[in-house]
Order: structure tokens, then C-alpha cells, then sequence
């Protein structure tokens, strides 16, 4: 009976059941968290402190009514009042022996929860311009709403995963541009190229394709090209622009192919790279659809229909300053061109009308003021602001050999993505970048992520799954016969240390989602590997007499699970061999 009693639940019901004596009409928040010191038993509870303001009563003697008050339990030891008020609760050791059975009989659904209740949540992340390879940069937004979304999902919530393709405006045309110009000097019509056009070696690779299938097709002179540009030295961005309007006036509808051609090149490349990374989709978003079917023009209607949005100077401006940004801002330009802004409106507008309780964005940390005019402009359109969260990710540092790598999409210097999972490989990768709180920064070091020993965490925690791997193996037997095992004889501190920590996951789980912190589950299967390398230096497996065997073979196996289940949320693998 008490193998089938989740401890932590246990303890709530026990709680609320003393409450009804002590303080039947109170309703307060039962929170039980874990001491970081043992001596102070498993679970602390500070209900009988929020009861003493509410009931104006001393919190000690409540905390020793409440004591006296609660149920006979086979899990429960004692409780004692500590501090203020604290009540602190020991369980005795059939309280955790339980745990491992729990995790083989659940498998890969251990740890899951029903917090989320099945809410559509959509997770929108990486989102790079796709005007140049990914680098190391992109790599954390990737690794990070990647390992959050499987959280999310794994806490209940119905996750959609989406990448908003930005197909429109200036940077692709700046692309197009930038090799059409590279073309052009194949066809034996070099022009000066602009210092702030692409500069990257996936420009040239781009005008050869170009010209290898269609030869000097798209060639112009270029005289025309650069007739009545003016001066990059003066004016840098309006010679951009010119030579961007000469190219769309010369090639005529042919501009179109060079613009999807150098789209359709890096969104491919942008993709695979992501898959390769381990990162999936559900749904890539085109930029253009909101342009084409009108969503832009309704969501502007919608602004001004609320009243939200004056003309100024032949432009159409919001009102943004009343929602807290530091300035109005323009949707409309005076030549009737829409803002980034007006479609950034239309699409989060667009994602609330399909239908999801919860819009998360994963944004660059350098997007913070951008919080305040989005949440705005939605609330202007008649929204509930408060759907969207916005959850922001700091610059990865890349450091190799202790130099610092310098990274630019305009110059070409930037360590690529690709380059990154080439030298550390995948699982370093993916560990590293959710090693930290998404808002803190990252100085990622490439020695210790390649580095086989204790002191590089992926490395530690995958060595325990293979640790045990290798124990189940030289065992011989089927996980399934460990079902029976006696797990009463799993008395040592490190084996109740480590059933403690099994139980501890489902919380963690939800404490990570709840959070939006993948980085707690990378701190938890530090921990746990740790807690599994003790035992292994501790206790003997294989030539123990037959029923501890089996017991230790047990809550060993739960432990794989575990570590599998963990890696698996962050998009580690858990190799059996190493």
C-alpha cells in the first residue's frame, strides 16, 4: 500500500486534514519545499505563519496544533516546529522506497504532469532572419525553446512549435542583392560591392549556383546598375537602397527568381542545420502571407478602430507611448510601405486567432524595449495582452583556446552553428546553451565542453546512464524482473539519497515549466548523476546476496530511466557505451 503513496502528495492531504481541525474556515496555500539542509527533514511547510496573520494567532502554536493534529501515517516519522513557525516533516524510509517501482511501471511518462491541463501553447522561437547561416548566437534561442517546449509538453500543455520566417522587407532584398552583385561579377560585370551588402563566402556560393544553372541570363550592365546611385561614402544605406531599386527595375520579374532563389538557399540550409541540431518545427511562418492576404491592413483597422492611431507628417503612427513605450511608432511609412512593427502586430494578432491559451516568444535579449510596444499594439487591437510572454535569451560568448570569437552576419566573421556542433558535437551543444538562466549571459567554453571528465557536466551525467548501463548488462536479466524486487532493503544513505532524488523529478518538471527554466533540468541531472556516481563507489551490485541485488538493480534501473527521460527533455541522447 504505502509502495503506491507519492510522498509529497501524501503529506499535503495529511496537512489539509489538520487544517480542518485547527482552522476549518481558513483556506490557505499548503506550499511543502524541500530543506537544503537534511537535518531539517524532508519537506518545510510555513502554512501555520500565513495562518497566524490571517488569524492573529501565534504561528508556533499553530504550527503545534497543527502537529498534534494531523492523521496517523505509515509515511510520516515526525514533525517538528522550527523558527518562526516552520514545521518541518521527516518520512521514514518506506516513504521513498517506492519511488523506483513507480518509475519503471510509469516509463517514459514518469515526470509528466497534467499542469498545463492541455492549454494550446505556442512556442515561437529562433526566427532568424534567413539572410545567412545560423550562428552560435541563434544557437541558444534554438537549444533553449527547443528543451522549453519539450518541458512545456511534458507538463501537460499542448505545444505548438513555430518559426516566423521573415521573407519580406529590406534584409532579404539586401540579400537578393548581394548576390545578384556576385553574379553579375561571374558574368563579367563587376560592381564596387557595398561594405554593408552580405559579405559572407554563402553569397558567392549562391551567385555561382545561380550561374550555373542559368548561365548569363540575369546579366545587366553595370553602368545601368549603378546609374544615379548615390555616393556610398556619403550616404551608405541610400546607395543600398538605390542599387536595391536599380536591380528590381533592371530584372524586371526576374528579380523575383533571384530573391526566392537566395531565400529558398538559406531557409534550406537554416533548416537542416536546425534538424541536424535536434531542433524541430511544427509550423514555419512566411512573413509574406501577412502582406498577401491582408492581415496586416485588418490588424492596422483594428488599432484605429480603438482609436489608437493618428497621421503625423503623411506617416500612420501608434500611440505606443500610452502602453509605456519611450516613443509613438510608425506602421505606416508617408510612402505607404508597412513598418516590421505593423507586421509584427499582425502576426501575434494572427496567432491569437488561432486559438492558443498561451503565445510564448523566445526573443534575443537585445529585443527588451520591443516587450512593452507588441504587448501595447495588442492591447490596442482589443487583446488580452497578458496571453503573450516573452522569455529573453542572452548572447552565447563563444571562447576557444581563451580568445573570444567575434561574430557579424554583415562581414562574414562569425562562427556558424554547423561549425559549433562540428567541434563539440550535438549533446555538448544542446547542454551547454540551457546550462544557464535563458537572461544570464553565456560564455560557452568549447575545452571543457570537449573535454572527457567530471568537471564537463554532459559528459558526467551521460558517463552515469552508461555507468549503469554497463552493470544492467553484465546482470543479463529483463528490466521487467526488477518489478518485484524488494525495495524495503534500500536502507543505505546513498540509495535513500538517490530515491529521494528520483521522486524529486515530477516537481522539477513542473518547476521548469512553470518557470520557463530548461536550465533546472540540466541542474537536477547534475545532481542525480552525482548521487548515482556515490552509490557506485558505495555499494556493491552484482555480488550482493540475490534479493539486495535485485532491490539495487531496481533503483539503479529507475535511475536510467530517469537520466534518459532528463536528456531526452533537453535533446541530449543518453549513449549506452562511452
Amino acid at each position: 500500500m504505502t509502495a503506491h503513496l507519492e510522498p509529497k502528495s501524501h503529506l499535503l492531504a495529511l496537512i489539509e486534514q489538520a487544517l480542518r481541525q485547527v482552522a476549518a474556515d481558513a483556506q490557505p496555500l499548503i506550499e511543502l519545499d524541500r530543506p537544503k539542509q537534511s537535518s531539517h527533514g524532508d519537506f518545510a511547510c510555513n502554512v501555520a505563519m500565513q495562518l497566524g496573520r490571517v488569524l492573529k494567532r501565534n504561528p508556533r502554536e499553530l504550527a503545534q496544533a497543527i502537529i498534534a493534529a494531523l492523521p496517523a501515517s505509515p509515511l510520516l516519522e515526525k514533525a517538528e516546529i522550527a523558527g518562526p513557525g516552520f514545521i518541518n516533516l521527516f518520512l521514514k524510509p518506506v516513504a521513498w522506497q517506492g519511488v523506483a517501482a513507480r518509475v519503471l511501471e510509469q516509463g517514459p511518462a514518469y515526470g509528466g504532469g497534467n499542469q498545463g491541463l492541455g492549454q494550446k501553447v505556442q512556442v515561437e522561437f529562433v526566427s532568424a532572419n534567413p539572410t545567412g547561416p545560423l550562428h552560435v548566437g541563434h544557437g541558444r534561442g534554438a537549444a533553449f525553446g527547443a528543451s522549453l517546449s519539450n518541458v512545456l509538453q511534458m507538463a501537460g500543455y499542448e505545444v505548438q512549435r513555430e518559426y516566423y520566417v521573415n521573407d519580406a522587407g529590406r534584409q532579404m532584398d539586401i540579400l537578393a542583392l548581394s548576390t545578384w552583385l556576385r553574379y553579375l561579377a561571374l558574368c563579367g560585370e563587376p560592381v564596387a560591392f557595398p561594405g554593408n551588402a552580405y559579405q559572407g563566402d554563402y553569397v558567392q556560393t549562391m551567385a555561382e549556383g545561380i550561374y550555373a544553372l542559368h548561365q548569363t541570363r540575369y546579366r545587366r550592365a553595370a553602368g545601368d546598375v549603378v546609374l544615379a546611385v548615390p555616393d556610398v561614402a556619403t550616404d551608405a544605406d541610400g546607395h543600398l537602397d538605390a542599387l536595391i531599386a536599380n536591380a528590381k527595375h533592371l530584372l524586371g520579374p526576374d528579380y523575383a527568381y533571384i530573391h526566392g532563389y537566395a531565400l529558398e538557399e538559406q531557409l534550406g540550409d537554416c533548416r537542416n542545420d536546425l534538424t541536424e541540431f535536434g531542433v524541430l518545427f511544427d509550423t514555419w511562418f512566411s512573413e509574406r502571407t501577412l502582406h498577401e492576404s491582408g492581415l496586416i491592413d485588418r490588424a492596422v483597422e483594428q488599432m484605429r478602430e480603438h482609436g489608437h492611431l493618428y497621421e503625423q507628417n503623411g506617416a500612420l503612427w501608434f500611440r505606443s507611448t500610452t502602453f509605456g513605450d519611450e516613443k509613438d511608432r510608425v506602421v505606416r511609412r508617408e510612402n505607404g510601405i508597412y513598418t516590421y512593427f505593423a507586421a509584427d502586430i499582425a502576426y501575434h494578432i494572427n496567432k491569437f486567432e488561432r486559438g492558443f491559451t498561451r503565445v510564448l516568444d523566445v526573443w534575443g535579449a537585445d529585443h527588451h524595449g520591443y516587450i512593452a510596444r507588441v504587448k501595447g499594439a495588442l492591447t490596442a487591437a482589443g487583446l488580452d495582452a497578458d496571453r503573450l510572454t516573452v522569455a529573453l535569451v542572452q548572447f552565447a560568448v563563444l571562447y576557444r583556446n581563451g580568445q573570444k570569437a567575434s561574430m557579424s552576419t554583415r562581414s562574414g566573421e562569425f562562427v556558424t552553428l554547423r561549425e559549433l556542433r562540428a567541434e563539440v558535437g550535438n549533446d555538448a551543444a544542446r547542454f551547454f546553451y540551457v546550462l544557464r538562466k535563458s537572461e544570464q549571459h553565456l560564455d560557452f567554453d568549447l575545452d571543457l565542453a570537449k573535454s572527457q571528465s567530471n568537471d564537463n557536466p554532459v559528459y558526467y551525467i551521460q558517463y552515469a546512464h552508461a555507468r549503469i548501463c554497463s552493470v544492467l548488462a553484465s546482470w543479463g536479466g529483463l528490466e521487467r524482473e526488477l518489478q518485484d524486487a524488494d525495495s524495503r532493503l534500500l536502507q543505505e544513505p546513498q540509495e535513500l539519497a538517490l530515491l529521494k532524488r528520483l521522486a524529486e523529478f515530477p516537481e522539477t518538471v513542473n518547476a521548469a515549466a512553470r518557470e520557463l527554466s530548461p536550465h533546472v533540468i540540466a541542474y537536477y541531472l547534475r545532481d542525480l548523476a552525482a548521487d548515482l556516481h556515490g552509490l557506485y563507489v558505495a555499494c556493491r551490485f552484482l555480488d550482493a546476496d540475490e534479493a539486495l541485488k535485485q532491490a539495487r538493480l531496481l533503483l539503479i534501473s529507475a535511475t536510467r530511466r530517469v537520466l534518459k527521460t532528463g536528456l531526452a527533455l533537453l535533446g541530449v541522447s543518453a549513449p549506452e557505451k562511452m
